[in-house]
């Protein structure tokens, strides 16, 4: 079975060039270079970091403008044997679900290192930064489980470090809550790993290759394939973080570095959720759809309370922190809906948060640069002497809202679309978040921007051509992902399509006819027609499992 796995994956045939080991090393390479400048020369440790940070988003595109559309499976394959006995190797791999993640990595590393730079310390700044740029990219494209566990441990340290080094005031403490909190978590996946591949071995060879162990259902019994599923979703929901394993993550943004809470946000989280679809779904199959309710309940609770959080702040920064728990908790209710289109929502709206909130952090390190402060009463009236930056501010504000012609707008709607099918009451909750994003981020936005400014306030500049040149490129990638989404969706249905057909597979789910097949489902009347007439076609022998689902809830 293995070997027709591996063969069936390396017909899609790998480019000459091995693109993606190069866009993991990349960064590595430019690590190493930037801790070698002198440190009397900071400015050349800029330099060499921002070069590699921009090869590294060149070989990303480079990814996309080679992968191929309508190919649902894996593409652009390498592959390197590691160890031989277990089998580990350097396996990486890239579909519709990890392409734009790695566009996502490319992109905000090197508008981070422009946008955002250090007050000291240079050197080692960016030489973590570009660390944790290969730990989030190697984590990506991991098709071999115990190299994703590695890569998902890599990027703990350099931002630790990070937040530690040249964060504010309690940033050991925050530093520290968090990188507990992650190795907690990823003590229960490693335990997960270990055990998934040698229970799948069954005294035979060990291989901890993700495409043999996924294809190969069966051969670990249901209750133990539930108990791992359980060991990787402790992770990856402390790595999101879903409720209640949220309480690192407010601390880490205020206290992180502008920089790291950009990254943080738009990288870094979606770890958790890139390994629920990637290791959760398509690795246990059965034990997702057995988990699904809980795992929505657990996102729909961290919506209305990330909302709720976030009205009660007195800090902007953590105003923003608060409703990235709200809304990765709309990524966690479409991926547990196991529909298409709450799937592609997902994977839409991990790229559409990136970008969002990461401006917003950006955003913010402008406004902390200008006044040294974040807290809401110190700040009034910006909008009169910074009228651009109150322009930009709006724009990315009203994405992060859901505002029609934006991106966050997109990405939530798919997901209600698709959780609507199958999940209907956790679906009708969640829309309160939607409500609550706009009261909260609107209250900010009036007490920050509206109003008369004090004396210190009215000194407060508009925005440099350097900041200006550093926002624009994601103010522009959030209305064109907001008027013109179809070229993402494109490339993300068919490894969707591919995921769905394999749950259903591997479990009893069926999804919703609608789901699967928007305006060509069969008409109601003709359905009734042939059940009652006994018809045995696919539409018959999928439909009373279809309308459980669909009516169960």
């Amino acid at each position: 079975m293995g070997a027709l796995v591996l063969a069936a994956e390396a017909s899609h045939g790998a480019p000459d060039f091995p693109i993606l080991s190069a866009v993991v090393l990349t960064p590595v390479v430019g690590a190493i270079l930037t801790a070698l400048v002198s440190k009397r020369r900071p400015e050349v440790a800029k330099q060499v970091a921002v070069l590699f940070a921009l090869a590294t988003g060149a070989l990303s595109i480079g990814i996309l403008a080679l992968f191929k559309t309508h190919d649902a499976g894996f593409q652009l394959i390498d592959h390197h044997g590691w160890i031989s006995d277990p089998s580990i190797g350097w396996t990486l791999g890239v579909d519709g679900i990890s392409l734009w993640l790695v566009v996502l990595t490319g992109i905000l590393f090197p508008i981070a290192m422009l946008g955002a730079p250090p007050h000291h310390d240079d050197k080692p700044f960016y030489a973590w930064l570009l660390l944790l740029e290969a730990g989030c990219l190697g984590a990506f494209l991991s098709l071999d489980t115990f190299l994703f566990f590695i890569f998902f441990e890599i990027v703990l340290v350099p931002m630790y470090f990070l937040i530690s080094g040249w964060g504010y005031d309690l940033r050991k403490y925050a530093a520290t809550k968090f990188f507990l909190y992650t190795m907690f978590g990823s003590a229960f996946m490693l335990v997960g790993v270990v055990a998934t591949a040698y229970l799948h071995a069954k005294g035979g060879p060990v291989t901890f290759d993700l495409r043999v162990l996924a294809e190969g259902q069966g051969i670990i019994s249901k209750t133990t394939g539930r108990w791992l599923f359980l060991s990787f979703a402790i992770a990856f929901a402390v790595k999101v973080p879903l409720f209640p394993f949220h309480t690192w993550l407010p601390d880490a943004h205020t206290q992180a570095p502008t920089a790291g809470s950009v990254i943080l946000a738009g990288v870094m989280l979606k770890l958790g959720t890139y390994g629920f679809i990637r290791f959760g779904l398509y690795l246990f199959p059965e034990a997702a759809v057995w988990a699904a309710p809980g795992m929505v309940t657990l996102g729909v609770i961290g919506i209305v309370y990330g909302a709720i959080c976030a009205t009660m702040q007195k800090d902007l920064k953590r105003i923003i922190a608060y409703s990235s728990v709200a809304h990765l908790g709309f990524i966690a209710l479409g991926t547990f809906s196991l529909t298409t289109q709450g799937l592609q929502g997902s994977v839409f709206q991990m790229v559409a948060h990136g970008i969002t909130t990461g401006a917003l952090f950006m955003l913010c390190g402008f406004i902390y640069e200008r006044r040294h402060t974040y807290k809401l009463e110190s700040l009034k009236g910006l909008q009169k002497p910074a009228p651009i930056l109150a322009a930009v501010f709006t724009v990315v504000m009203l994405a992060s809202i859901g505002l029609p012609g934006l991106n966050g707008f997109v990405g939530e709607f798919v997901i209600l679309q698709g959780s609507f099918l199958t999940r209907r009451w956790w679906t009708v909750v969640a829309v309160t978040g939607v409500i609550l994003a706009a009261l909260y981020l609107l209250w900010a936005y009036q007490r920050v921007f509206h109003g008369t400014p004090d004396e210190d306030n009215a000194k407060v500049w508009d925005l440099k051509l350097g900041e200006g040149l550093a926002i624009a490129p994601l103010v522009a990638i959030i209305i064109f992902m907001g008027v013109y989404p179809k070229p993402v969706f494109d490339r993300i249905q068919p490894a969707v399509d591919r995921l769905v057909h394999h749950v259903e597979q591997n479990s009893d789910y069926r999804q919703p006819k609608v789901a699967e097949k928007g305006d060509e489902v069969v008409p109601e009347s003709k359905r009734r027609h042939e059940d009652e007439s006994g018809s045995t076609g696919e539409e018959s022998s999928d439909s009373p499992a279809g309308d459980e689902q669909e009516g169960g809830n």
